[in-house]
């Protein structure tokens, strides 16, 4: 009886381990090399690969797109007939091909060697034709595929993905890049979201801000509460934030005060509340209010004048959790 599938399966996936793990020791001073060369490049890093490569290319492509290095994939079929076009001398070229020979790549090596663009290579043939005319390269040969046939592009194609995963994130230390930069870059995410929704762009401002005199009744202050359904409303004077009054406070206030209707806002309000500007990020916003336990809070700007106010409600519906 031969194996069941659990255990083709595994045996699959510590085939690939231990080639993606073999690839340690071929980390040296020309990797470095290699890290530099593409920090220093002025223009596009340009991923090339045929196949199976070219799909490992596309992906390593994508990943320094979004961290950093600016990249694309180029189809070395297209390339051939005029994509090569795409290419500058300001580029830097890595190709992508576990024999190091094929035919495709190799047509576009004259083309790239004219233009004087540097050449990485990620193969699995140190002797290869494409290896040889590299500039540099990197070594992902694998000593079998997981396919039980040894010919589908298996534990191959995973060996160049971590290779080309281990050059991107190098890249993303050497060039600084901050969660900031890559939420730049993801502005659709949940990331992006979180990073680069300012309080400003989900506050709610003018006329929807709850807002009284600090001479105000609390019982009519109540009635602007309920109005403007943020759970609060903001105590000014002189145009100034004075303090803060929310659903919390009324039901303290309920507990500890029989003559409700005689009491004005300034008596029962908070002062020196946390507030936030409006050019913070909104998650900062959330942060302090996780951190203080708040449901509401004002927005002020550097003279301490009210311009906003933002409550939990606000932050989920602008998908920040």
């Amino acid at each position: 009886m031969g194996k069941s599938l659990i255990e083709i399966a595994k045996a699959v996936l510590q085939t690939e381990a231990e080639s993606v793990l073999a690839l340690q020791e071929r980390i040296d001073d020309n990797f470095e090399k290699i890290c530099n060369t593409l920090k220093g490049c002025r223009g596009k890093v340009v991923l090339i690969g045929m196949g199976k490569s070219g799909h490992v290319a596309k992906k390593i492509s994508s990943t320094m797109a979004s961290t950093g290095t600016p990249s694309f994939f180029l189809h070395p079929g297209e390339a051939g007939h005029g994509d090569l076009g795409m290419v500058t001398r300001d580029d830097v070229a890595i190709m992508i091909s576990y024999s190091g020979e094929a035919d495709e790549i190799l047509a576009l090596l004259p083309g790239i060697k004219r233009m004087n663009v540097p050449i990485i290579s990620l193969t699995g043939n140190v002797k290869s034709s494409i290896a040889k005319s590299s500039n540099f390269h990197l070594d992902v040969s694998v000593n079998k595929e997981a396919c039980p046939n040894n010919l589908a592009p298996t534990s191959s194609t995973t060996a160049a993905l971590a290779m080309g995963d281990a050059i991107a994130v190098s890249l993303i230390n050497a060039n600084n890049f901050t969660p900031e930069d890559f939420a730049m870059s993801h502005p659709s995410g949940s990331l992006g979201r979180r990073l680069l929704t300012l309080v400003s762009s989900i506050m709610q401002s003018g006329e929807d801000i709850p807002m009284v005199l600090k001479d105000t009744l609390l019982i009519d202050s109540l009635i602007v509460m309920s109005e403007k359904a943020l759970g609060m409303v903001l105590v000014t004077e002189n145009g100034k934030l004075a303090g803060i009054f929310t659903d919390g406070d009324l039901r303290r206030t309920l507990e500890s005060n029989t003559e409700f209707q005689k009491l004005t806002i300034e008596d029962v309000m908070t002062k020196d509340c946390k507030s936030i500007e409006p050019q913070e990020p909104a998650l900062m916003a959330m942060q302090m209010m996780e951190k203080y336990s708040l449901n509401s809070m004002p927005v002020i700007d550097s003279n301490n004048n009210i311009v906003g106010a933002i409550n939990m409600h606000t932050l989920i519906q602008a998908k920040l959790f």
